[in-house]
């Protein structure tokens, strides 16, 4: 991988790991356009850990006050009633889906699951989820001739039945063309979150997950001769640079707006993809990875 190749590669990483656009399909889908090597599952998942190192900053009186919490619930049987507790213990729950899928689909995830038919096809179908989410959030939300606007849940009404449905919708995130932003904020819009709350919950969620994947991915190429490490540290210091600034573009910009520009880009992207793939002139397969 060249340093041109990693700093584009970075750049797409943090400006689609916040969106509900899929950013593990913009990097493969990058490469393929490109003709470059498709940069991995590795790749991705060590870039990934400058994301969610944006993430740490971004929110980082919100997770000072979780952990804080969280860890005196251990002690203080009164804690744990306290919201902040509750929600660390909600975000270790929500994300046991995505560490047993992740470690028992590894092989899936790394082959046949980065098939650009798939990574098309999920573009388009969870594009279309997210749009009647976001139709039933702003109903709610609006009210209608005859019908009052209906009140939305925040953070402090999610449970563990709820945390565990937000779970299982990130966990399909391990397939290129969902987003893991784009299942889980779909997920609690579903449920009757607000936007913002599915969003906050949604990143903050991820964290762990992530984390620990790029934790996963590191040890395996420590040992590894295929990494290419000076331009993927690179690309992850980019993506985390990026990362930030979607983030704090991304909350102000739900507070108020659709996500419908969202939908119809993942669409025609995925209409895009599956008419080329179908002409010949893209191909379905991952070219060998990038060292």
């Amino acid at each position: 991988m060249s340093w041109f190749e990693s700093l584009i590669l970075g750049l797409v990483q943090g400006l689609t790991e916040f969106l509900p656009v899929s950013s593990s399909a913009h990097l493969r889908l990058t490469a393929a356009f490109s003709g470059w090597k498709d940069p991995g599952a590795a790749f991705t998942a060590i870039t990934q850990i400058g994301t969610e190192a944006a993430v740490l900053i971004y929110f980082r009186k919100d997770i000072g006050r979780i952990v804080s919490a969280w860890f005196r619930s251990l002690f203080d049987k009164a804690m744990r009633r306290d919201h902040d507790a509750q929600m660390g213990w909600l975000v270790i729950v929500g994300s046991i889906p995505i560490g047993l899928l992740g470690v028992t689909l590894k092989d899936q995830i790394e082959g046949p699951f980065r098939d650009l038919r798939i990574t098309a096809t999920m573009l388009i179908v969870v594009g279309l989820v997210i749009g009647f989410a976001d139709r039933l959030a702003a109903r709610d939300e609006k009210g209608g001739r005859h019908r009052a606007p209906k009140q939305r849940k925040g953070l402090e009404d999610l449970g563990i039945r709820d945390g565990l449905i937000y779970g299982l919708c990130q966990a399909c995130a391990l397939i290129p063309g969902v987003s893991r932003s784009g299942a889980t904020i779909s997920g609690g819009l579903f449920m009757g979150y607000r936007r913002e709350s599915a969003a906050r919950y949604s990143f903050l969620l991820a964290v762990p997950a992530v984390l620990a994947s790029g934790a996963f991915e590191l040890k395996d190429a420590m040992s590894s001769d295929h990494i290419a490490w000076g331009p993927t540290l690179f690309a992850t210091v980019i993506a985390f640079a990026s990362g930030y600034a979607v983030i704090a573009w991304f909350m102000k910009f739900i507070s108020s707006k659709s996500f419908m520009p969202f939908v119809y880009y993942r669409v025609v992207l995925g209409i895009v993809i599956i008419a080329l793939v179908t002409a010949g002139a893209l191909s379905p397969h991952a070219a060998e990875s990038a060292g």
